[in-house]
């Protein structure tokens, strides 16, 4: 496959259209691409019923989309087709069957229908079949797809995790292109702060904004990280006022949702979480309603409007 050809299929990838409700983020469709793209590179198809995809499409949503009490895998399912990128048809055989069931099914892309109705018609969701022959005869082009689709929706942290709910055994698919270096997706129009990290480490006094962890070997800090609190995929700035010194248990825990910081920047735990063991305890739950440690004086304090995107689209409401 020529790169002409190559760089179409991502450019259509970029493009994919992301539906918001009242400005959230949206990640549904990059998340059925993935597990689709995982199916594809284990078994050689992507052909899938939207009855055997709900449950680990839902178990996706839950883990990975924004906070909700309801997501929805049929809308992803059907709106993806919009894209050029996918494809839903019947499952039945028989050509009347087939068109009975496409007169049953809404027409465009305004509306999708139920899951109700995509489960008793039988439906079946694949890869379109040019893409997915395109990505079958080049594994770069595949894991440049998975790459393209992980930095546009989440944090690096949260991009193993992604891939290991959806069935993508991300260091396989890497180890076969390991021969051609995997080339990072272009992002012309934003450039990462190299100094973003030093900068957030330097104002926190390189010690963890929550627990206060400061260990460094020999002259270095090590376990300490520069999170973002809007994260970057969701055009959050490579600034101080948008970061924070965290450890790295609790920069994980952050991204993931079960911690989080109020308006006056006391220290959230989600209830949705569980553990028993006196580490939970010590490490996590002890930490609700903690002030968190403000930067040395001169440095920009997280903004407000950072914090409540937080709260709003990553952490697990409601707080313990």
């Amino acid at each position: 496959m020529s790169n002409p050809e190559a760089e179409a299929w991502l450019e259509r990838v970029r493009a994919i259209k992301r539906g918001r409700s009242f400005g959230r983020r949206a990640p549904h469709k990059p998340l059925l691409l993935l597990f689709a793209i995982g199916r594809l590179f284990h078994d050689h198809h992507s052909r899938v019923t939207f009855e055997s995809l709900e449950l680990p499409l839902l178990r996706l949503l839950r883990n990975f989309g924004p906070p909700s009490k309801k997501p929805h895998p049929e809308q992803p399912f059907w709106h993806l087709q919009s894209d050029g990128l996918w494809t839903v048809s019947a499952t039945d055989i028989d050509r009347a069957s087939i068109a009975l069931a496409k007169d049953r099914l809404p027409t465009g892309f305004a509306h999708s229908p139920t899951a109700a109705q995509l489960r008793r018609l039988g439906t079946v969701g694949q890869l379109q079949p040019d893409f997915e022959a395109a990505l079958l005869a080049d594994r770069r082009l595949m894991c440049d797809v998975v790459q393209t689709l992980l930095k546009a929706n989440w944090p690096p942290s949260l991009h193993e995790d992604v891939c290991t709910l959806a069935g993508l055994d991300i260091a396989a698919l890497e180890g076969a292109v390991a021969a051609q270096r995997v080339r990072e997706a272009p992002v012309p129009e934003r450039r990462r702060d190299p100094e973003f990290r030093v900068k957030v480490l330097r104002a926190y006094r390189y010690r963890c904004a929550m627990c206060g962890y400061d260990g460094r070997l020999d002259a270095a800090a090590v376990g300490l990280e520069a999170a973002h609190v809007r994260w970057w995929a969701e055009g959050g700035p490579d600034e101080t006022n948008n970061g924070l010194c965290l450890c790295v248990m609790h920069h994980k825990l952050f991204d993931r949702g079960v911690l989080g910081i109020r308006q006056d920047r006391c220290i959230m735990v989600s209830g949705q979480f569980v553990g028993w063991g006196n580490a939970a305890e010590e490490i996590v739950m002890a930490l609700a309603g903690h002030h968190l440690a403000a930067p040395r004086a001169g440095e920009s304090k997280v903004s407000q409007e950072h914090l409540r995107w937080h709260e709003d689209e990553v952490f697990r409401s409601p707080a313990l």
